[in-house]
Order: structure tokens, then C-alpha cells, then sequence
């Protein structure tokens, strides 16, 4: 789709604008009106037609413009946990994801494809497989790679971001044997013949400053700095044109801080973004004086983000009794639980968020006591640490979150693209993976998120799954009681979203005061047949009061 720039405003127009749409979800039950006065690059006013032109008249002495907008004005998106520069950069990659390729013979041919179209020796980089989506149900080899080239890095990034498969080229390169030893929180699978897990990736990163050891996965490749930027460009488009307004950056090194800086200063970030430091960096961090959240409306500080285990859909979350797929294989823990509990105390006693990622039982209890304890060293009443996918926690862990003041950031995405591969992992408790009713039974905050590249940012289809719980092949994942209703799913990814960031008080609903920033839809996601409300159509994205986003006519 054309994306188009609205370039008869700006924030600096003094004008009132009233937008008149079919109808308005302001996810706000003290306001409610069929239009919204847009003063500045904030919401001057919701009522009547009549109401909104009588406070435009207050505020200026110009008549007011009036738009009429053709569908459903809802809050623009929040999506708190992604990694926009990794989703820019997947996005120059072969996308081998289940829309394009369902067996390995096939991945093969998209990436061999891509030889014929790539200077030689520039690397041949594919994203999106989940090998439970494979026919042959397994990961690819690097054998079946060294198909693809064989004097060229070849690399195939899992779906999950944590992993994924080189070619021998690669390991050569990279002075990687059966004898090398496993990197601090990664693995080399000897057995899987070229298959890496999380900080093993380091080999493809080229940059030292960047690994990252036991403190998380390295997402992205290095590239030059203005190819960088373009990728940030391309991947905020995407985010746009799916409604998504404020995005939480969930994994930022020096790297990304850079790049969101230089893109700042150029006057192209059309996105909000909140920047979660990578706990690598919480020292440096705390030398700086990042006591707590800073920034501007557009590019701001919001934690710092750490690992408490791996992914499921790589089985390297941490299941200390075996998996049920493979009982030899138990994950690992990113931290031994005393050094996080410090590290998570550390962080809370300056008045920091934390945003811990964490799949397992095990691993979240990790969080949990981690948390409890620095409350009780600390006491906040408002702390807000966040736990990252949370993916399954115990019914006792989530009446816990509620009491700790704990957020989930869940992405039911991924059991809409890969649900079956958790129950293939860890059995019928992987039913409940992302339990999101109970998290509702509980009174634990819904919030909903794509951890983009591993999902596309589209808000509308992780909605239809948070509802549906229905996978990509047509099964439904886990009982009735796990589903969510549609206003739940849309408050979780606006409001929630907002509030997840720690700025509630500027985005997340329709209310005066705060920011212009809103999603035109093109059907109502809440009165819509749940199975179709993933294609619901994003008709508009406005920032600040301005049209980032236009679809084509």
C-alpha cells in the first residue's frame, strides 16, 4: 500500500480541527461524543458537532476546519514491546515465514533465489521459519544451507528471534567446531548440525561493544549507520500503516540509541518510542544519572530490560525437569537467581522500571521473588515492573503479579503463529499459553504487544487472537476461559499499552488533554464477527494531530 504524508498541517497550525468519523471508541467511560477537537497536537474537546466548535471558538478566533472521516476512531495503537531496528533490517532479508515457504526444500530455493540477486560475497540472511510449521517438522541444516552457497555467510534467523541456522562457510569464519564451548546464555546444538540459540548468535554480530553475553539475545546484525536508519525508516512505515503510534523498543544497545538519536535530530521520527536499556548498560546508565523515565513527547527513556530465560519456540526457555518434545534439552536461566535479584534491586532503588523477559514457571518465579524482594527493601507504590511475554505463569504467580503491581506485556501472536509448538515443547500445560482470561479473572492488567519482527506489527490481527485464541492452523488453543472479549484485546493494546510505558497521562484514549493521536478503522473491532476482525483495514494513523498514514484510495 502508498503510504501518504498529510502535509496540510502541522504542529505549529494554529487552526482547531474537528474530525467528524462514523463513529469513536475513546476507551474513556467518563467521555464520550461523535467528534473531537484537535487543537495543537493535542484533544482540545469531545462531544456534539456543536459542542466542539463552541470550545474551538474559545481557543481561537479562526473558524474551525471540520473533516468528516469514513470509519471508526479509536486511540492510536500502542505497541510496548518491539524491536524496531531488528523488524527494519528482517525486512531487506528473504522472508521465510509459513506464507511463503512450508518445507525446508523450499526455504532453500527463496534463499538460493536471493544468490542470483546478492553481489558476491555479500551474506544471504533469511527470517520467519518456525520449524513446527516445517513439513519435516525440524530445523534446517547447515548442510541443506551449504546448498544455498558455500563461500558466503548464509544465515536463517528462527521466528522467535533467539536462534536460528548458518551454513558451514559461516562457522568456519567464525572458528566455530564441535569443540568450541557454548558461549555465556547461547548454545551451539552440536546436534543440530549449524543451529545456534540466543547469545551464540554473536558470532554473526561484528561489533564487540554489542555483545551482550547473559544479558540477552543479540537481535540485530551490524550494518552501516545510514543503512540503519534507512531500515528504522522503512520499519516505522510499517508500524504506521498498522495503526501503531507509540512503540516500546524492548532491546536498545548503543546502537539503537544512536540511530534513534541521529533519527530525531533529522527530524523523521514520526513514531513515539520508549527505549528499554539492555541491562548491560544499567550501570552506565545509573553513572549518567537515568534515574527514572526522561525524554520528549517523540523519543524518551523508559527502563531497563533484562533475560530471565529463553524462548519457547527455540526450547531454550527454562524447564528444569526437560522438555516433553525432548527431555535431554531444560533452557537455560539467563541469571543464577541471587545476581538478578541484585541486579532487579539495584535498578528498582534508583527508581527505574525493569522489563524482565520470561517464559517458564520457573523463570517468572524467578522475577516474582526478585520483585517482592526489592519492594520489600524499597517500598513503591507505583514501581510498575513489567514481566515480558510471561508466557506460563502458574494461577498462584498471577494473583501474585496482581498483589506486586506486576504487568504481563503478552503477544497472542505468537500462539496465533506457533501455538502448537508449545504444546509440542512442554505438553498440555502449554495450553495456556499467554492466559490472558485469567489474567482478566485475576484484575492483572491486560496488555497486548508484537514483539515485531517476530510478528508483523498489526494491532487488528493480534486483537482477533487475544479473542479467538485461534492458531494459524484453525485449532483453538487452551478453553474458552483463556479468551478475552474484543474491548479487552483493543484496551489492551492502546490504554494498557499506555499505561505499560508509564504515559497513561498523555496516550491511550480519546481524552482531553492528551495527545492527537488516533487509528481510523475501517469496521468497528468490537461489534465485528471475531474471526474477521483481523481484516479490518487501517484507513488513517495521525501523531500529534497529523495524518502519518493514508491508505490508498
Amino acid at each position: 500500500m502508498r503510504k501518504l504524508h498529510d502535509n496540510e498541517r502541522s504542529v505549529l497550525d494554529s487552526r482547531p480541527l474537528i474530525l467528524v468519523p462514523t463513529a469513536i471508541h475513546t476507551l474513556d467511560d467518563a467521555v464520550v461524543g461523535d467528534a473531537v477537537l484537535v487543537y495543537g497536537s493535542r484533544i482540545a474537546a469531545v462531544g456534539s458537532i456543536e459542542e466542539c466548535t463552541t470550545a474551538a471558538a474559545r481557543l481561537s478566533g479562526e473558524p474551525p476546519e471540520v473533516r468528516d472521516l469514513d470509519g471508526v476512531l479509536v486511540p492510536g495503537f500502542v505497541d510496548p514491546h518491539a524491536h524496531p531496528l531488528m523488524y527494519g533490517q528482517m525486512l531487506s532479508w528473504v522472508d521465510c515465514g509459513p506464507e511463503r515457504a512450508s518445507s525446508i526444500p523450499e526455504i532453500v530455493a527463496l534463499l538460493r533465489e536471493a544468490t542470483e540477486r546478492t553481489p558476491a560475497g555479500q551474506p544471504i540472511r533469511g527470517y520467519g521459519y518456525e520449524h513446527r510449521n516445517l513439513v519435516e517438522q525440524r530445523h534446517p541444516t547447515r548442510e541443506e544451507l551449504d546448498e544455498v552457497s558455500r563461500d558466503r555467510e548464509v544465515y536463517l534467523m528462527n521466528a522467535s528471534g533467539h536462534g536460528g541456522v548458518v551454513n558451514s562457510h559461516t562457522l568456519a569464519a567464525a572458528g566455530v567446531t564441535r569443540e568450541t564451548p557454548d558461549p555465556d546464555g547461547g548454545v551451539f546444538f552440536r546436534d543440530g548440525d549449524g543451529e545456534l540459540s540466543d547469545a551464540a548468535c554473536n558470532i554473526l554480530t561484528g561489533v564487540s561493544g554489542v555483545k551482550i553475553g547473559h544479558h540477552g539475545p543479540n537481535f540485530h546484525l551490524q550494518d552501516e549507520p545510514e543503512e540503519h536508519l534507512r531500515q528504522l525508516r522503512v520499519a516505522q512505515d510499517r508500524f504506521l500503516e498498522g495503526g501503531v503510534t507509540t512503540i516500546g523498543d524492548a532491546q536498545v544497545t548503543r546502537r539503537e540509541f544512536d540511530m534513534y538519536l541521529r533519527l530525531a535530530e533529522q527530524g523523521e521520527l514520526r513514531t513515539r518510542v520508549s527505549m528499554y536499556l539492555l541491562s548491560h548498560l544499567l550501570d552506565q546508565a545509573l553513572e549518567m544519572g537515568l534515574h527514572g523515565a526522561f525524554g520528549n513527547a517523540h523519543l524518551s527513556f523508559g527502563g531497563i530490560k533484562f533475560y530471565a530465560d529463553g524462548t519457547l519456540g527455540g526450547w531454550t526457555a527454562y524447564f528444569p525437569d526437560g522438555y516433553v518434545g525432548d527431555p535431554c534439552r531444560t533452557g537455560q536461566l539467563y541469571h543464577d537467581p541471587a545476581d538478578y535479584a541484585e541486579l532487579i534491586a539495584h535498578a528498582h532503588a534508583a527508581g527505574l522500571q525493569t522489563a524482565t523477559h520470561a517464559q517458564s514457571p520457573t523463570a517468572i518465579a524467578m522475577v516474582i521473588d526478585a520483585i517482592r524482594a526489592a519492594q520489600e527493601a524499597t517500598p513503591s507504590s507505583d514501581a510498575r515492573h513489567r514481566i515480558e511475554h510471561c508466557g506460563l505463569p502458574s494461577e498462584e504467580q498471577i494473583v501474585q503479579m496482581r498483589e506486586l503491581g506486576i504487568h504481563p506485556v503478552n503477544q497472542p501472536q505468537h500462539y496465533y503463529n506457533w501455538g502448537e509448538g508449545v504444546t509440542d515443547a512442554v505438553g498440555t500445560p502449554g495450553e495456556r499459553f499467554n492466559p490472558l482470561g485469567e489474567f482478566i479473572e485475576a484484575g492483572v492488567p491486560v496488555t497486548l504487544s508484537s514483539d515485531a519482527p517476530v510478528a508483523e506489527p498489526k494491532p487488528l490481527e493480534a486483537i482477533q487472537a487475544a479473542v479467538t485464541r485461534i492458531t494459524r492452523r484453525g485449532h483453538q488453543l487452551g478453553s474458552d476461559a483463556l479468551r478475552i472479549s474484543a474491548r479487552d484485546a483493543l484496551l489492551g493494546h492502546t490504554l494498557h499499552g499506555a499505561i505499560a510505558l508509564g504515559r497513561e497521562d498523555e496516550l491511550g484514549s480519546i481524552t482531553p488533554g492528551k495527545r492527537a493521536d488516533f487509528a481510523l478503522l475501517g469496521s468497528d473491532p468490537l461489534t465485528a464477527e471475531p474471526s474477521t476482525i483481523a481484516s479490518i483495514r487501517v484507513h488513517e494513523t495521525w501523531v500529534d494531530g497529523i495524518r502519518q498514514y493514508r491508505i490508498a484510495d
